[in-house]
């Protein structure tokens, strides 16, 4: 028997299941990890997403959890998702899967909050935060697995917290479950500050989380958000900060792009028009004054409806699409060139093939002050290793790669190492310019210290960077 015929059997007449075996897999594992409490509070969603709801998540569960004081695991709130997962198996949401692959998009979300002293109930934050993480997850079809990163810009709770971002983990108690309707894996949301955020983008987000969880009041073994904590990992233990560094001279950095204010041109076209006039200048810099007006009310307009402000905070710093798991493996892969792991990090609306690549005699590039401050991490964490690192424009179809010498699969070499194809650019750094570039940009790595505009230069590799400030 198929896992078709399984499932049609489950709902044959006179034997209609009272719970969903997706929904019946999911309380199953709950049960076991909470035998005493057989009914939890639940947050859900009033009119469900296949009935034209805007909340993917059906419910999302309660529990109270003690602890282990011998462990120093405070007592907590535990949050579980249900809804990222086929529950029902008649295809209302999902096609029908298979036992051993994905039921649904192969994931529950989960959240661990510390228990405040006299707490009676749960705080209900937790489930408006998981349903638009799930939110993103259907409208972009990017699931979110161990060891993703997401940059949130403001306290998790909307309080004055510094916890304001989020790392993805495995469950720390819930192992992956499986039924007919496929495998379900639970993964954690640990809250993380500012300053730990840039370490996972920097080394990697599973050495961040260890580091965590060695810290009982940073997380500790079960990595419960503390939303109270003051305090980020390194200024708990100064000497975590050596192991980070230590990890990215290491092992470089996870990190393979990000989406960001970025621009390029050939010096040629644009910069070395000695015909133009002061008359000339002024208009161009009037004009593009008036282009960064338009984007900055673009974005305003834009982050009015709710639901597309979370999709843009989030899709603008998570790695998917940029440095996916299957573009990781490429890059280890001797069967695969990295030049199809490039390609599946820009989109396109027509046939890649009808494109003109073409070398370029020179290359300016432009970041804003906040992509800028990532180039270091880019040579450092990512060339240095033999990797590359994408800048992905935000509001255009523009895209900038940094490759080293060992990226196979590049259209540049060392006689023509810039190459664009459409407008996406990609630029060779040689490894012998590598770290004289770590150390002309490590500035930027302090970018409260830049004065912006601030261009970088070198004429003997017929490349400058101009480091601009950020939209206000």
């Amino acid at each position: 028997m198929d896992d078709r015929e399984r499932v049609s059997s489950v709902y044959s007449p006179g034997n209609v299941p009272i719970t969903p075996p997706g929904l019946e897999a999911i309380y199953s594992a709950c049960r076991r990890l909470y035998p005493d409490q057989p009914n939890p509070l639940q947050v859900t969603a009033l009119v469900k997403y296949w009935l034209g709801g805007p909340d993917p998540l059906d419910y999302i569960s309660m529990y109270a959890n003690p602890g282990d004081p011998d462990r120093n695991i405070p007592p907590h709130w535990h949050y579980i998702s249900f809804g990222l997962s086929d529950l029902h198996g008649d295809c209302r949401v999902y096609e029908l899967g298979v036992s051993d692959g994905p039921s649904g998009f192969g994931f529950e979300l989960t959240f661990r909050l510390k228990r405040e002293p006299g707490e009676a109930n749960p705080p209900t934050w937790p489930a408006a935060l998981m349903q638009a993480l799930a939110r993103y997850v259907f409208q972009s079809e990017n699931v979110l697995c161990s060891g993703d990163h997401v940059s949130w810009h403001t306290p998790l709770d909307g309080s004055e917290s510094r916890i304001q971002h989020m790392l993805m983990t495995e469950d720390a108690q819930l192992q992956p479950i499986s039924s007919i309707l496929g495998v379900v894996n639970f993964i954690q949301i640990v809250g993380v500050c500012g300053e730990e955020l840039k370490a996972a983008q920097h080394w990697n987000g599973p050495g961040i989380i260890e580091l965590l969880r060695s810290k009982p009041c940073a997380g500790g073994p079960w990595l419960v958000t503390d939303m109270r904590r003051g305090e980020t990992i390194f200024e708990l233990d100064p000497h975590l900060k050596e192991r980070l560094d230590q990890g990215i001279e290491q092992e470089g950095s996870n990190l393979s792009g990000v989406s960001a204010w970025c621009s390029w041109d050939e010096p040629g076209e644009h910069d070395n028009r000695s015909s133009d006039s002061d008359d000339d200048k002024e208009n161009k810099k009037d004009e593009d004054e008036n282009e960064r007006d338009l984007r900055r009310c673009s974005a305003e307009t834009e982050r009015r409806t709710i639901s597309q402000f979370e999709s843009e905070q989030i899709k603008a710093t998570l790695k998917k699409g940029l440095s996916s798991t299957h573009l990781n493996v490429k890059e280890e892969s001797q069967s695969h060139s990295r030049k199809e792991s490039f390609d599946s990090t820009v989109s396109s609306e027509g046939p890649t093939e009808l494109i003109r690549t073409r070398s370029l005699e020179s290359v300016h590039l432009k970041f804003n002050l906040e992509a800028g401050s990532l180039l270091p991490l880019a040579l450092r964490g990512r060339l240095k290793h033999g990797r590359h690192f994408t800048f992905k424009g935000i509001m255009n179809d523009i895209a900038i790669t940094l490759v080293s010498s060992s990226v196979v699969g590049s259209i540049t070499d060392e006689e023509h190492p810039f190459a664009a194809h459409g407008t996406w650019l990609q630029v060779l750094i040689q490894d012998e310019a590598i770290d004289d570039m770590i150390d002309d940009l490590d500035e930027l790595s302090s970018p409260d210290e830049i004065l912006c505009p601030k261009t970088y230069s070198w004429p003997e590799k017929r490349l400058c960077i101009t480091i601009l400030p950020d939209e206000s």
